[in-house]
């Protein structure tokens, strides 16, 4: 058990107060709901009832940590359109001859690690062959 953790009863219970209120507190995706409505910013649909879990919020700058309370950094983007947004950064990438994500941008799971990557883990194990 750690020096941190409630000791008595009530601090269990206070500790548990504080988790329920900072679950009830919306997400920057119900904030983005809220302000910018349920509507795609780019192809205009609609969304409402079960097909709202299609709605995405697409972070302008890139940037998932920049999350300002006035949503200027969201648009509220379907599934749709939000993947060729993302698909446009990769052509762009491609057809700029960059392999590696650019400055800022997030290597995928295993790249740059000991461990690698699962695509060369299977190019070393076809070469041992």
């Amino acid at each position: 058990m750690s020096d941190n953790a409630p000791k008595t009863s009530g601090e269990v219970e206070k500790a548990l107060a504080e988790l329920r209120a900072q679950a009830k507190e919306p997400g920057y995706r119900e904030k983005s709901l809220k302000i910018h409505g349920h509507i795609c910013a780019r192809c205009a649909r609609e969304f409402s009832g079960k097909n709202l879990k299609l709605l995405t919020v697409h972070h302008r700058d890139s940037n998932p940590r920049n999350n300002p309370e006035d949503g200027s950094n969201w648009e509220n983007l379907c599934v749709y359109c939000h993947d060729e947004e993302h698909s446009r950064e990769l052509l762009g990438d491609y057809e700029e001859g960059r392999s590696k994500p650019a400055k800022g941008e997030v290597k995928g799971l295993g790249e740059g690690t000991k461990m690698g990557s699962l695509g060369d883990l299977f190019k070393n194990a076809r070469l041992k062959k």
